[in-house]
């Protein structure tokens, strides 16, 4: 069974951050597909993901290499599908392998690739919201990938704590 969160963020700092402490809760073989429109913030969700996860290096989406691996705690591989059309054209990238690297994987424009994707994966949907920062984020979570709790508090957000809606 999923489980549901969403969290309203009032600036980029504040996804940044968000996504700065889910990172902390993943474990190796993680696989996040994000999605949203262009400018919806899913690159600065994967800058703060990686923050997370120790990355000391720029974080910028790769979208014309589609992959850049990111040394950390975890490795981070982060793919940008934006260019490819469909599965075919990603059957080169070794997305397998990339799953099974034992890092944590984020795909912006995953649903170029439904087919490809692993069944148990974090999926979220960022949204534009109310005002130009504002960003709506829907995170759906198969249960079994939050290790010993599905509980954890964003300091600061005040709609931010788990456990998930079922």
């Amino acid at each position: 069974m999923n489980l549901r969160k969403e969290i309203v963020t009032q600036s980029p700092d504040e996804t940044f951050e968000w996504a700065f402490a889910l990172a902390k809760e993943l474990v190796s073989g993680t696989v996040l597909t994000l999605h949203g429109n262009l400018g919806a913030g899913k690159t600065c969700f994967i800058q703060g993901l990686a923050a997370g996860l120790g990355v000391n290096q720029p974080v910028t989406s790769p979208t014309y290499t589609l992959v850049q691996e990111y040394d950390a705690q975890l490795p981070l591989f982060h793919l940008d599908l934006y260019r490819i059309n469909n599965e075919l054209e990603a059957a080169s990238l070794g997305l397998e392998d990339i799953f099974d690297a034992g890092g944590i994987t984020a795909i912006e424009w995953a649903e170029r690739i439904p087919n490809m994707l692993p069944s148990a994966r974090i999926t979220l949907n960022i949204e534009h919201g109310a005002t130009e920062d504002e960003r709506r984020i829907v995170m759906d979570i198969p249960r079994d990938l939050l290790p010993g709790t599905s509980e954890f508090t964003v300091e600061g957000f005040t709609n931010s704590t788990f456990p998930f809606q079922s």
